[in-house]
């Protein structure tokens, strides 16, 4: 616990330096290499023995997507181009896939954990979305209010860990009913419950002083509601893929906190999900 602690207390600002402060070149070369790092510790799901083999589809595909949305992405006002709200919009539907490939497991893994091409692809609908929802979201009104998007980055993050935090606390608490037991059996109903509760109370406060404005109470309620649901799911989902691999942290890159994918796993759904729903209303 106190090497976790250590580590969270050196990484955290250097996160929030990093989102505030990198001019948006280097900030997409940070975000990319996070991806890349998560790419790697994917290779451990893939049925490839050489994990470098398994690696280059990943990178390759990767450099393609930098290439074709290079033109997709760019300082807007709350209009995404047609190009990035289709891929956002394919993120949405893999994580609906994915979450219930997870609440099912293990009934459902039969079709895919032997095969080498599906991994790949879960890889790709997990992690392209994810980076590129942060790009777009940090660049909205970049041109007027450089920090407004590092605002909305941060906001995702926040009402996140606040629901991280409500469902651990409530969850010990009062947790009774398993989510996912064969994945996840720490996970309960009520521990998501007091998750949303707290993401809520979170998103309320952070929406008035980041100045981050939605078109209705309920619109942002709603939005923080199903982007915290399927950040739990995105959790459950990454378990199930070590499971299925038989290990229990993607890597010990980070110390007391294990690899990049077991730090950002609630985030690659969150992010896609939140900037579909941000930008479609």
């Amino acid at each position: 616990m106190k090497q976790r602690v250590i580590t969270a207390l050196i990484l955290a600002p250097l996160v929030i330096f990093g989102i505030f402060l990198l001019p948006l070149p280097w900030f997409m070369f940070a975000i990319a290499i996070v991806t890349l790092i998560g790419f790697w510790e994917w290779t451990q799901f893939i049925n490839i023995e050489a994990r470098i083999t398994a690696f280059l589809p990943a990178f390759l595909v990767s450099v393609i997507c930098l290439y074709l949305f290079s033109s997709s992405y760019g300082i807007h006002h709350h209009h995404i181009n047609f190009y990035m709200m289709a891929l956002l919009s394919v993120a949405v539907v893999w994580w609906c896939i994915a979450s219930v490939l997870a609440i099912t497991y293990p009934k459902t893994c039969a079709f895919w954990k032997h095969s080498k091409l599906l991994p790949h692809c879960f890889g790709f609908l997990t992690l392209i979305p994810f980076f590129w929802s942060i790009v777009a979201l940090r660049t909205e009104f970049m041109d007027e209010q450089f920090y407004h998007g590092a605002k909305l980055v941060m906001y995702v993050c926040f009402i996140v860990w606040a629901a991280d935090s409500g469902a651990y606390f409530s969850g010990r608490l009062f947790g009774r009913h398993k989510m996912a037991p064969s994945v996840s059996p720490n996970k309960t109903i009520e521990g998501l419950i007091g998750g949303i509760i707290a993401a809520m109370f979170v998103g309320y406060l952070f929406a008035g002083w980041f100045e981050i404005t939605f078109t209705s109470m309920l619109s942002m309620l709603s939005i923080i509601f199903v982007t915290v649901v399927f950040s739990v799911l995105g959790d459950l989902v990454e378990s199930m893929f070590k499971r299925v691999a038989g290990i229990k942290d993607s890597s010990h890159i980070i110390p007391g906190h294990g690899g990049v994918l077991d730090r950002i796993d609630s985030l690659t759904a969150a992010f896609p999900v939140f900037a579909f729903l941000y930008f479609l209303v």
